[in-house]
This record gives structure tokens, sequence and C-alpha cells, in this order.
């Protein structure tokens, strides 16, 4: 069942990539970066599918991987990237697809936010759909230059050879949307690991952490401090949780203590026992 579900994940990814590829970039001639990029620019060159293209250039690449980087990748990677390029060929051959909109700002948009979301719920089951990634950690590796800059520079190479097939305002279209991609999953990947650290100030300490370890199986520490208005000595109590453990907190809090106070703030990452391993 995990296997099944994990790959149906990555699949469900894959499918938002093909209808941000085949509604909004393709037909629009909007390059977004990337191996698709460079696929739709050779496809306008030399009249071969993009879906065909990013097969043949994905297999080159996973090839210079396991060669040069060791392939360190992954089954669900191969099957992400794979899936993806066949999916495409085999769909272009059947249908003919139509751009849902001609306004070349929306395509951007809609088709970036599409890709993001796509992108983001493969890399929540470890997958990615390779491309210039490969090509970024060769550089990395040989080169000395930062990933972040390698995958930058990768795409901006393809940036400029749509440019240069397209036109200058296509081109420019499609550098909007390798910068909104990127943005938008960022974005979704700080909301993915969003916690609550929450502090309760208190009288009854025990009864609050008694309830985090025991009900909500979360640990906790407890300050010992004194209110400064009133002057009575109090315990504050921290913790960090995620957003459902975080309500079933305050429910109990408003049961049992409510004249406590508590402050709450959103952690974009939280790195420890109970939460992600500090090694990965």
């Amino acid at each position: 069942m995990k296997f099944l579900k994990e790959y149906g994940i990555i699949t469900l990814g894959n499918i938002l990539i093909i209808i941000a590829f085949e509604f909004f970039f393709f037909p629009n001639h909007i390059a977004s970066g990337g191996v698709s990029g460079l696929a739709l620019v050779i496809n306008n060159m030399l009249g071969i599918e993009p879906g065909i293209v990013m097969i043949v250039c994905n297999i080159i690449l996973f090839i210079l991987a396991f060669v040069f980087i060791g392939g360190n990748f992954g089954v669900k990677s191969m099957y992400a990237a794979f899936s993806l390029s066949i999916a495409l060929s085999v769909l272009e051959k059947k249908y003919t697809f139509v751009a849902v909109t001609d306004n070349l700002m929306l395509a951007s948009i809609f088709g970036s936010a599409l890709l993001a979301l796509g992108t983001v719920i493969m890399l929540t089951q470890d997958a990615t759909t390779g491309g210039t990634s490969i090509t970024a950690k060769l550089l990395n590796k040989y080169a000395n230059i930062d990933f972040g800059k390698a995958l930058l520079i990768c795409d901006s190479i393809v940036i400029m050879m749509a440019m240069y097939t397209f036109g200058i305002e296509l081109g420019l279209f499609g550098l909007l949307s390798v910068y909104l991609t990127g943005t938008l999953i960022d974005k979704f990947v700080d909301g993915l690991n969003i916690s609550k650290q929450v502090m309760v100030f208190t009288s009854k300490e025990k009864e609050v952490s008694n309830y985090i370890i025991n009900d909500l199986d979360k640990g906790c520490t407890v300050f010992h401090g004194k209110g400064g208005y009133t002057g009575k000595e109090n315990c504050v109590v921290l913790t960090v949780l995620t957003r459902s453990k975080f309500i079933k907190l305050k429910q109990f809090i408003k049961n049992n203590d409510p004249d406590a106070f508590v402050t709450v703030n959103d952690t974009s990452e939280v790195l420890g026992k109970g939460f992600k391993s500090l090694a990965e």
C-alpha cells in the first residue's frame, strides 16, 4: 500500500506538470527553463515532439549522473522523469492541445503555479524530474559552482536559446516563468514545513505538559518565572507542534486553564526528535 501511495502521489504531481506544459507553456511557446524549455526550442527548430526530446535528454543526463556523480537520484526520480516524458510523448501523438489562454501573462502565472505545485508534490515523496538539476550537480562537482548558481546558469542558457528562437518577448515570459516557479516552490515547501511554536504561561504546568507529552506525543520545556505585573510565580511551557496538534492543545487549555496566556509563532522548519532528522 505504501508503494502504491508513494507512486500515486508522484503520478499526481506529473499530471499537474503535464497540464502546465500542454495547456499553458507549450502552445504559447513559453520556454520555462529546464529540459522542458530546451525540448520546446528543439521542437520549433527541428520539429521533434517535446516529449521525445525530453526522453532522450533524460536518458543522456541520467547516464552522465551514474558515470560522473554516482547516480544517487533514486528509483522514484527516474520514474518521475521518464513517466513524465513518456506520457507527454504519447499524449502529443494522440491529441492536439490548445492553450487555455493566449494571454502570455496569465499563461506564465498559472502555468508556473501548476508546475510548482506538481514539483512540490513530488518532493514530498523525495522525487524530482531530473533534468537540469543533474547538469547543475555536474557543474557543482567539477566546476566548483554553487548548486543554485549552476541551476541558474542552466536555465539562463535555455532562456537565451528561447529568446533567439521565439523572440525577446516570449523569452522574457519564459524568464518570468522560471522566477515564478522557483519562488512558488519555496513558498509551497515552507507552507508544508510550517509548525507552531507555542508558549503557554500557566499555573497548571503539570496538566499542560502531561497533556503535550502523553496525549499529543510531543516534547516540551518548562521554564519558571514571575509575572511582571502581578508578581505571582508562574511557569512557561514551550513546545513545537503541528497545526492539528496545536488546535487540540488550544482546546485543552481553553477547557482546563482559561486564565492561561498563550503566544503562538509560525516556524518554517523544525529539526530534531519528533520532526525532521538533523541527519537528513
